[in-house]
C-alpha cells in the first residue's frame, strides 16, 4: 500500500516515499518493503521563533512557524542539517533548521508564558540592556530562581531563555493576562503585516491569526483554514468572535457584518465588512460559512 491508495494529509501525517520514511502511527497504512518506521522525539524551539518550511530548502515556501520554547516532534533528519518536525500544540508538519532545535529546555523555577502581543528579553533587567531575543504571545520561557528586580517602578522577572541563557523580561509581558474577548483582542492586531505561515505579532497569516487570538484562551485551533473550519461548529448567522470562511481563507466576526483578519490584500491586518467595498464584495462573493467554538 502507499500513500497514494489511503487518504492522508500529508500536513499531519509525517511519510516521504522518497526517503521511505514514516512515522510509527503509520505502519498499519503504509505495508510494503523499504519503510522505515520511527518514533518521534520530545524537542523545543531555541530562543528564536523557528521557520516550518514546505520542504528542506530555505528558498521553499514558510508553512508554519514555532515560538520560542514550543515542543515539538522530531521525527528524523535528512543529512544535509534539516529536520521533519511537528509542532506538537497543533500536530503540524514541516521541515525545520535542525540547529534551531534543543533537545529540551533548561531546568528552572517552573514555566512562564508570554502574555503580551510582542515583548523582548534583556540581558539585564534594565531597558538600556541589549536585548537577547524577541518574543510574542504564546511563547514559553523557564522562570529562573532568583528575586524580581524593581528597577524605576518596573518589575523585571529573571527567566532562563530555552537554550538556557539568562534573561530578563518585564513581569507586564508574562501576568497581563487578557481581560477582553477574543474579538478585541484580535484587534490588538491591527496593522500586524502579514507573513505567509507566520504565527505571532511580529508577521501572521489568516489562520495564524485566528489559532493564535483563539489559544490565548485556551481554545486549541487546528493550524489551517480548511482544519479551523471542520473542527468548529458552523452556524448560519455570526455573532461576535465567530470565525468566518472563505476558500483557502479565514478571519474573525466583530459583528454579524465587520470581520478582522490577516489578508494579502493590504498585506497587513485590516477590518472589513461583508458585501462593502471592492474587497469587502469579493468576500460576500466566495464566502464559506460561519464556525463557532462549541462550548
Amino acid at each position: 500500500m502507499s500513500p497514494t491508495d489511503v487518504v492522508l494529509d500529508a500536513r499531519v501525517h509525517a511519510f516521504d516515499p522518497a526517503m521511505r520514511m514514516a512515522e510509527e502511527a503509520l505502519r498499519g497504512q503504509l505495508e510494503g518493503a523499504g519503510w522505515r518506521f520511527v518514533q518521534p522525539q520530545r524537542a523545543v524551539t531555541g530562543r528564536s521563533r523557528l521557520s516550518l518550511r514546505a520542504a528542506p530548502d530555505a528558498d521553499s515556501a514558510q508553512v508554519s512557524e514555532a515560538l520560542p520554547g514550543e515542543p515539538l516532534d522530531l521525527l528524523w533528519e535528512d543529512g544535509t542539517g534539516w529536520a521533519r518536525v511537528r509542532t506538537v500544540q497543533d500536530g503540524y508538519l514541516g521541515w525545520a533548521r535542525a540547529d534551531g532545535l534543543l533537545p529540551r529546555g533548561p531546568a528552572g523555577n517552573g514555566e512562564v508564558t508570554v502574555t503580551a502581543l510582542r515583548a523582548h528579553a534583556f540581558a539585564g533587567p534594565r531597558i538600556s540592556r541589549p536585548v537577547l531575543t524577541e518574543l510574542a504571545l504564546g511563547a514559553r520561557l523557564t522562570r529562573a530562581f532568583g528575586e524580581v528586580v524593581e528597577e524605576e517602578h518596573r518589575r523585571w522577572v529573571p527567566v532562563l531563555l530555552p537554550d538556557g541563557a539568562d534573561a530578563w523580561v518585564q513581569e507586564v509581558a508574562l501576568t497581563a493576562r487578557p481581560d477582553v474577548d477574543v474579538a478585541e483582542l484580535a484587534l490588538r492586531f491591527l496593522e500586524t503585516p502579514y507573513l505567509w505561515g507566520g504565527r505571532s505579532a511580529w508577521g501572521l497569516d489568516c489562520s495564524g491569526l485566528t489559532q493564535v487570538v483563539y489559544g490565548a484562551f485556551g481554545r486549541a485551533l487546528p493550524r489551517d483554514a480548511d482544519q479551523q473550519q471542520a473542527a468548529l461548529m458552523p452556524v448560519q448567522d455570526a455573532q461576535r468572535g465567530d470565525l468566518v470562511f472563505f476558500p483557502g481563507h479565514v478571519g474573525l466576526m466583530l459583528d454579524d457584518r465587520r470581520l478582522v483578519h490577516a489578508n494579502a490584500t493590504h498585506m497587513r491586518v485590516t477590518v472589513e465588512t461583508l458585501g462593502e467595498g471592492e474587497y469587502g464584495g469579493r468576500l460576500e462573493a466566495s464566502f464559506s460559512g460561519f464556525g463557532r467554538w462549541a462550548p
